[in-house]
């Protein structure tokens, strides 16, 4: 699975939690999330960097101002509660982000 391909599943289930947890669905978002979660694709989709770096460190803000803060309470809320909702995808997207951060250093990574 590619880089971009693990984002958009990981943005699926994050505003899934967020939408379960918020606005109290079952198992289908409600139209603002789901909404959220076609404009967030899209945009993974048509970012214009071959090595995407993580939204909060690029450079161009390719989200609206609205939708940015929209994305960033989802994130506030899921992310905690990714470890109890999907640990394997938590904990994968931990460890490569230690890896990215001990490449930028310039360090080998201990795995």
């Amino acid at each position: 699975m590619s880089k971009r391909e693990r984002e958009k599943e990981s943005i699926g289930l994050m505003i899934g939690i967020y939408c379960r947890g918020n606005h109290h669905t079952d198992k289908v978002l409600c139209e603002d999330c789901r909404e959220l979660l076609v404009y967030a694709e899209q945009r993974l989709s048509a970012c214009p960097f071959a090595a995407k770096p993580a939204c909060r460190d690029c450079t161009i803000h390719c989200y609206s101002p609205d939708r940015r803060k929209a994305i960033q309470a989802v994130m506030r809320y899921a992310g905690p509660r990714m470890l109890l909702h999907a640990p394997l995808a938590a904990l994968g997207h931990l460890v490569r982000k230690k890896k990215g951060k001990l490449k930028a250093a310039g360090k080998k990574s201990p795995a």
